[in-house]
């Protein structure tokens, strides 16, 4: 990618888009006297959506001011991708512990009480808001890839990830490109965290624990690829919870890195093909 390293606070990213949305859903939107109902058997109502905006910008922006303040100045010194992955890893203790400091280490939930399943066919069970997540997840994969292959700007960064120094000397504004990639990446981030905690509940530490499936999920899909990445997710998601039909549902994480490690040796580009 752009930033040529594992970037390990995102997941912590994720878990401040979550709270930032539970701050304005629960919080500032009620103490305006902005009150909706629910869309029907969503347990969400435009409340929600629009908390979606504030979540989207204050995440994408931390994720540029941490690249400006940190990553930058550390690119600058021509440190090694280990050096910058070590101070993504300072940085992701830095956003929960503020995440601590600010809501405690008690669950959150966007709502309360029971949530109606929805029969679909093959015995296959869901809850309204899971086709809303799963929906959403297509949507965004889709505009991203869109934008990547068919906007000027989408051209630019995949110009510098392909090779830096080239994009510089054919005047893309690289640290300019470099900011938009922060923003951008923030913002799908703290979208996911968004849909995370819609699903289940909102815990300090609910995007760490999934770093490594996330990582998995793009390596098994073909790093640079957006559908690589949702395909990827989804055939892990999918083995784990079928192995559990056999074995313990402890093991599922040891079944979802077999896999990966299966498909690597036969296919060491991912599934997609990759960097």
């Amino acid at each position: 990618g752009i930033v040529r390293f594992a970037n390990f606070a995102h997941g912590d990213l994720m878990t401040l888009g979550a709270y930032v949305t539970m701050l304005f859903t629960a919080t500032i939107f009620p103490a305006l006297g902005i009150t909706d109902n629910n869309f029907g058997s969503l347990s969400f109502g435009w409340i929600f959506l629009l908390s979606f905006i504030p979540a989207i910008l204050i995440t994408g922006g931390v994720a540029v001011v941490f690249d400006r303040l940190v990553y930058k100045r550390l690119r600058d010194k021509r440190v090694g991708r280990v050096m910058l992955a070590i101070s993504s890893l300072a940085a992701a203790f830095v956003i929960r512990s503020l995440i601590e400091i600010l809501w405690g280490t008690d669950f959150h939930f966007y709502t309360q009480g029971l949530r109606p399943m929805m029969d679909l066919p093959l015995g296959v069970k869901l809850r309204p808001d899971q086709i809303f997540i799963i929906a959403t997840a297509l949507v965004l994969v889709f505009v991203l890839y869109i934008f990547l292959q068919r906007t000027k700007m989408g051209k630019a960064l995949r110009a510098m990830a392909d090779n830096p120094d080239l994009a510089r000397v054919s005047g893309i504004p690289t640290e300019r490109m470099t900011s938009l990639t922060w923003m951008i990446g923030g913002g799908m981030t703290a979208t996911s965290g968004i849909l995370l905690g819609l699903d289940s509940q909102l815990r300090p530490e609910m995007g760490w624990v999934l770093l490594l499936p996330l990582f998995a999920a793009v390596i098994l899909g073909g790093i640079g690829n957006p559908f690589g990445a949702l395909v990827g997710a989804m055939t892990l998601g999918i083995t784990q919870q079928v192995s559990t039909l056999w074995i313990s549902p402890a093991y599922k994480p040891a079944v979802a890195f077999f896999l990966l490690i299966l498909i690597l040796l036969i296919r060491p580009e991912g599934i997609f093909g990759g960097e």
